[in-house]
């Protein structure tokens, strides 16, 4: 069985290029999420921590990005948190 490496800088890499290309600013992303502030957002930018899976699944609604049912009702959740699409 191989375990997944989640890539927590290049995830956060690719959380900054998706908000780029959809055109949406932190301040945007931050109202999305309710957050008070966006330091979260920035943290996820410069790969210094991951967002929750909850809100992963909010990232990829608002990018627009498509997964197969199947791994959304799995277990492994490591599919989405590199967000290599």
């Amino acid at each position: 069985m191989s375990i997944p490496v989640i890539d927590i800088v290049k995830t956060g890499e690719n959380i900054r290029n998706l908000r780029k290309l959809a055109g949406i600013s932190i301040t945007e992303l931050q109202d999305i999420f309710g957050f008070r502030n966006p330091q979260a957002i920035y943290k996820w930018q410069r790969g210094e921590a991951l967002p929750s899976i909850d809100n992963l699944l909010i990232l990829a609604s608002v990018f627009a990005i498509l997964f197969p049912e199947e791994d959304v009702n799995g277990i492994n959740g490591a599919w989405i948190m590199t967000l290599y699409l």
